[in-house]
């Protein structure tokens, strides 16, 4: 869907900023025995043209959290801002943002071309400018060829082109997206990822994304925001939230994760460190700020980052450190592994295997991993 962009005016390539701020937001449905908080007191910053994405189980309060930011649901308390100005004294039509739905949303009855420029009528846009705005816009997306089709003459993913074209050909100052991607299949979930980061990069527009999809947050985002239980868990680059989470919570929601029993635990000589004894060894691994003064701690290790090799006669057999392959499954680009131990079963993935030396299951294995892709957690997190 690569395409060349046409070239526009100083004034007309001026790109859209705004910071979006939530300040101790609450949203709470019913009252007294009845009352449930769905967004209980959050606050978040949005830079200008940031890319986040809200991210977290159903029922989390991230659909919520955006609904209140687009004007359709009002906080309970709290405050929503763009560039200083109070959002909340206006309608969802006032605000200088525009949304793509999951479900496209696009008229039936209308052509592409009137889809996207509807939001410009209602702007009264003069209808040169319109026409002008509507095909930068229709070329951006790849959509020229299509412009006097019906919305049941495309596909999925020619529909949402045209439904992010008309959220964005109104220039808003903020793009609110309400899991578009879901709809699709999983190569074309990819291919839309891609376009919509593209478009976002290339406009500059503030963006805030929901979704359960961790594969799309994390390819996506400029940076992630968990939400659990109508909170807050953490805010991070895509990095931060992968190899240093604030919680187990969040290394288990984000990827895979093996979590593994420490039985002791101090405080290490080398700064962000910590000393533990885990699979019968004695190391020092990354640890978060609280590990080592909590009552139990675990080691995060990813699947990625287990070393899996054939276990020979005579190797020693320290406790943890081998085990058997429950299960391999080869995936072309990697293999992955459960595998029995001790300490309980284990979850290695070996990228770029070579078939013939996959180790079959009931096989004996050695595991290892580098502590510095490791990460101590309070096990209470």
């Amino acid at each position: 869907m690569s395409t060349t962009l046409p070239t526009r005016t100083e004034q007309d390539a001026e790109k859209p900023t705004g910071e979006l701020v939530l300040r101790d937001v609450e949203k709470s449905f019913g009252v007294g025995e009845n009352r449930v908080t769905a967004v209980d007191h959050i606050n978040l910053t949005v830079k200008p043209g940031e890319f986040v994405t809200l991210l977290g189980p159903s029922g989390c309060g991230k659909t919520t959290t955006l609904r209140m930011i687009a004007g359709f649901e009002s906080p309970t308390s709290g405050s929503v801002l763009l560039d200083g100005e109070d959002m909340l004294r206006l309608t969802p039509d006032r605000r200088p943002m525009a949304m793509v739905f999951q479900s496209y949303a696009l008229f039936p009855h209308m052509t592409v071309f009137d889809n996207v420029a509807y939001g410009l009528k209602l702007r009264k846009v003069p209808a040169k400018q319109l026409k002008e705005e509507v095909g930068f816009a229709l070329a951006s997306m790849g959509l020229t060829a299509l412009a006097d089709r019906a919305p049941n003459q495309l596909s999925g993913g020619q529909q949402q082109r045209v439904a992010l074209a008309r959220a964005m050909v109104v220039k808003p100052k903020v793009l609110l997206f309400d899991e578009p991607l879901s709809n699709l299949d999983a190569k074309l979930r990819v291919q839309m990822r891609l376009e919509i980061r593209r478009l976002q990069r290339l406009l500059g527009i503030s963006s805030v994304y929901v979704t359960h999809d961790q594969d799309e947050a994390m390819s996506l985002s400029d940076r992630i925001v968990v939400m659990r239980s109508g909170r807050i868990e953490q805010v991070g680059t895509p990095d931060e939230i992968y190899r240093t989470p604030e919680s187990v919570f969040v290394a288990d929601f984000i990827g895979r994760a093996n979590f593994l029993d420490v039985t002791e635990a101090s405080t290490s000589s080398r700064e962000g460190h910590a000393d533990i004894t885990v699979l019968g060894q004695r190391m020092s691994a990354r640890a978060h700020r609280d590990a080592v003064a909590a009552p139990e701690s675990v080691l995060l290790v990813r699947p990625e980052a287990i070393r899996v090799r054939r276990f020979a006669e005579g190797d020693d057999k320290v406790a943890g450190n081998h085990g058997r392959v429950l299960n391999a499954v080869f995936y072309g680009e990697s293999v992955e592994y459960e595998i029995e131990t001790e300490v309980g079963t284990i979850v290695a993935v070996v990228s770029d295997p070579v078939y013939d030396e996959i180790v079959p299951v009931g096989d004996l294995v050695g595991i290892s991993f580098d502590p510095e892709r490791a990460w101590l957690l309070p096990a209470a997190s």
